[in-house]
């Protein structure tokens, strides 16, 4: 089954005078990994916020699951997905279960299972429950605070969860820990992940296809061994060079 379907969106900022997302066609298969590749501004963090309704299409259709996303209540479009965010946005006042808890304790939910959810949850972001769930986000480590960011992603058990530069704010060993994390969850849960990254090793590890995008227009959407192997054009060709020149220098100064 697609699990989303761009179908010719661009997205166009009064301001500039070029389209932020310029005609992106693509599909996304249910279960799919796919991250989504380019320098800033190339219209990747735009597209991802488009997805969840966050900015609507100026052109094109975006087909979640079969049905047009500009024919449902923005907030139900929300809640049907998950999101994370470089900056993640825990609560300071709140403990980690109660920032993982909020919304279905305002949606009336049934509070012994939205507990028992949140313990799952925490346990699967290898976080123990006992350890964690009374601490407060200012006792926790930046690594620690993306896990908790992504278990309150999950909470509502998303068919899709859209991830927005998610490691960007820790550092080199934590981020490797999160990406083989992230990696563990997808196998287990199955689910639609759609990640946004300027980070071409992150894109490449991380993604079952990866969508690599510049000045609004979508130039490859393959695996990262075809892009590899065979880029589309000579922009990725250059971003797959510079990556290769990365690799080789760390091979010299490893192999002298």
């Amino acid at each position: 089954m697609i699990a989303v379907k761009y179908e010719q969106v661009s997205k166009q900022f009064h301001k500039n005078v070029k389209p932020s997302v310029d005609g992106v066609s693509a599909q996304i298969g249910e279960g799919e990994f796919v991250t989504i590749l380019g320098s800033s501004g190339c219209g990747k963090t735009t597209l991802l916020k488009m997805t969840n309704r966050l900015l609507d299409p100026s052109e094109g259709r975006i087909i979640l699951f079969g049905e047009d996303i500009s024919t449902v209540d923005p907030v139900t479009v929300r809640r049907r997905m998950g999101y994370v965010i470089q900056q993640i946005g825990l609560l300071p006042h709140m403990t980690v279960e109660e920032n993982i808890t909020v919304m279905p304790k305002l949606m009336k939910q049934d509070i012994v299972q939205v507990r028992m959810r949140a313990r799952e949850l925490l346990s699967m972001t290898e976080l123990d429950p006992d350890t964690y769930a009374g601490r407060y986000p200012s006792e926790l480590s930046g690594g620690q605070q993306q896990r908790v960011g992504l278990a309150r992603a999950l909470m509502p058990d998303p068919k899709i969860l859209l991830l927005d530069e998610p490691f960007g704010a820790v550092d080199a060993i934590t981020r490797i820990n999160l990406q083989n994390e992230l990696l563990r969850i997808h196998r287990e849960t199955q689910k639609t992940f759609l990640l946004v990254t300027h980070d071409i090793n992150e894109a490449m590890k991380l993604g079952q296809r990866v969508m690599i995008m510049n000045e609004g227009k979508l130039l490859q959407f393959d695996t990262p061994r075809n892009i590899i192997r065979h880029p589309a054009d000579p922009f990725v060709e250059a971003l797959m060079r510079s990556a290769s020149e990365q690799h080789s220098f760390w091979k010299e100064v490893l192999d002298d």
